[in-house]
């Protein structure tokens, strides 16, 4: 099983940027299709990127498409998610993801996860 660890969030304004880190271990990453999640107090996981394990491949919801985008470095076992333009409601707990096989949008398919990086953004 995969060990995944976020980094990078923080408190930032409106329109300003951040970018996610989340480091891997226990298995080669090429191996898993990875995603990015989050969940702010009383709503469900929601999903907000994903990437094939070549990284050839994302996918992004249209609430945060073209201002996010999900990347990966194999070779350093780590995935990215840069964020630009940020609004109050991407306001999240945020979490990587990873599993075995291909990619989907549904927290529940995915088998490892990391602890969640806080991201607060104000007006």
């Amino acid at each position: 099983q995969v060990h995944l660890v976020e980094s990078g969030g923080g408190l930032v304004q409106a329109g300003d940027s951040l970018r996610l880190s989340c480091a891997a271990s226990g298995r080669t990453l090429s191996s898993y299709a990875m995603g990015w999640f989050r969940q702010a107090p009383g709503k469900a996981r929601e999903f907000v990127a994903s990437i094939s394990g070549s990284g050839r491949s994302t996918r992004y919801p249209d609430s945060v498409k073209g201002r996010f985008t999900i990347s990966r470095d194999n070779t350093k076992n780590t995935l990215y998610l840069q964020m630009n333009n940020l609004k109050p409601e991407d306001t999240a707990v945020y979490y990587c993801a990873a599993r075995q096989g291909v990619v989907t949008a549904t927290p529940s398919t995915f088998d490892s996860w990391g602890q969640g990086t806080q991201v607060t953004v104000s007006s």
